[in-house]
């Protein structure tokens, strides 16, 4: 493997991108460098060569290499780690296993990833659970996040509800902002709530104790930001929660009955291994899937160590970056970044804490003219959709990038990712853009 690559430009050789297309979206779908496809590659070819003794007796033995390196990275011990295949399957697995009774709710807040919200809702459908949403729009501080969280976990038990488990973001994903995640599951721990952390934009973005935090349940995409290929996520649950988890989705051959059920027939895919626990063999074999992904977790820490020089210069890069962007493409938008309200001079911007960043667009879902801060344009409600849809795809097609640009709280904004392979003048050149797109839509005639 290469020596140490400076970040930036020269960082690109190792990955595998069309010369004509910038990757500035990292956040949504990650990608993985060379280095990391050829081990991919080799386990394909060993899975095929040889598909029987690879799927049950190899598997395991890989597999748990991948857990011990993911592990370590997260501080806690491997039999307290196990893979599934995305943070929305990590966060269904949890909330279809918890045995929800009558009275019992869910706690999450506003900006909540929008597939796991229709998770919750699906368990409402099926399960006794109710769900109460922290509502909120951006700017805003830790600490009225944190306000807010606590008046609902009050009102909610005034209405005589059983406050079970609490669902919350490491980093948001639209708007893009640390939240106050070590705080929160310090309150939970408090509170005698289930802390159920969706931590799909953590692992490989900031560093994370999982050892010192103690959540309940976490999950993280691989994938992500930690240049592992798709689909691969680290699912967290410390020994003593593991007792509540008795089947993976779908329900496969490691699934623990309870004392009562029926007799079913014995596991054919179990490792042999008598040191594991039934939660590390639940997860060992969920129906035949390519689990190629998740054997890749060491090369790709290799690569992360040997040619991007370690975690902490990625870590200090990622944000470093990502705040640098975000002021330069506000400056020529002329507008402002996504941070706390009232921030004074000096002081640390602790939602821009990480290696993604939240920019305003001057256009306007609503009219702003007496709030003092002017938009070139307002959209009409009918009008946010196609806009949405015609800046993304207008990237995509005819400038050769893609960033996420989304509503929230009366304008249109713009998520930028940090990554190794890019620097500043990529952040430059798309604030250009954007800003001769947005004067492209000052210019709509709205006549008939």
């Amino acid at each position: 493997m290469s020596a140490v690559t400076p970040f930036g430009a020269p960082m690109r050789k190792h990955f595998l991108f069309d010369p004509s297309f910038l990757n500035l979206n990292h956040g949504s779908f990650g990608t993985y460098p060379t280095a990391v496809r050829t081990a991919l590659r080799q386990f394909q070819d060993d899975v095929e060569a040889r598909p029987d003794p690879f799927i049950r007796y190899v598997t395991p033995e890989v597999l748990d290499k991948s857990r011990e390196a993911v592990a370590n990275m997260l501080k806690v011990p491997r039999k307290e780690c196990v893979f599934v295949k995305n943070a929305t399957t990590g966060v269904n697995t949890i909330l279809r296993n918890i045995p929800f009774q009558p009275g019992d709710a869910i706690v999450y807040f506003e900006t909540v990833y929008g597939a796991l919200e229709k998770g919750i809702i699906s368990c409402i459908e099926s399960t006794p659970l109710q769900a109460r949403k922290v509502h909120y729009q951006c700017p805003i501080s830790h600490d009225e996040l944190i306000e807010r969280f606590q008046n609902v976990i009050r009102t909610t038990r005034a209405e005589g509800l059983n406050v079970k488990i609490a669902l919350f973001d490491v980093i948001t994903s639209l708007p893009a902002m640390r939240f106050p995640f070590e705080r929160l599951t310090d309150i939970c721990r408090q509170e005698g709530i289930l802390s159920l952390i969706d931590g799909a934009h953590g692992i490989g973005q900031i560093p994370l104790d999982l050892g010192n935090l103690q959540p309940d349940f976490f999950t993280s995409n691989c994938h992500k930001w930690l240049f592992v290929p798709r689909s691969c996520c680290v699912l967290y649950v410390p020994e003593r929660n593991q007792h509540l988890i008795r089947t993976t989705m779908p329900t496969s051959w490691g699934y623990i009955p309870p004392p009562d059920a029926p007799e079913t027939a014995p596991s054919v895919m179990q490792s042999g291994d008598s040191t594991k626990t039934a939660f590390e063999s639940l997860f060992e074999f969920v129906a035949t899937n390519d689990d190629t992904p998740y054997f890749c977790v060491p090369e790709a820490l290799k690569f992360r160590n040997e040619v991007c020089g370690g975690e902490q210069k990625i870590y200090f890069y990622l944000e470093r970056l990502a705040n640098e962007a975000a002021n330069l493409v506000a400056m020529l938008l002329e507008t402002d970044v996504l941070q706390e309200p009232n921030l004074g001079p000096g002081e640390q911007s602790q939602l821009r804490r990480c290696g993604m960043s939240t920019v305003r667009l001057p256009i306007a879902t609503k009219d702003h003219s007496t709030t003092g801060r002017p938009s070139y344009y307002v959209l009409q409600e009918d009008e946010v959709g196609p806009t949405v849809n015609w800046f993304q795809t207008t990237l995509s097609y005819k400038y050769g990038t893609f960033v996420p640009i989304f509503a929230h709280g009366g304008w249109l904004w713009t998520r930028l990712s940090a990554q190794v392979y890019l620097e500043i003048r990529d952040f430059e050149w798309l604030g250009g853009i954007l800003k001769e797109m947005c004067s492209d839509i000052k210019k709509r005639d709205r006549s008939p």
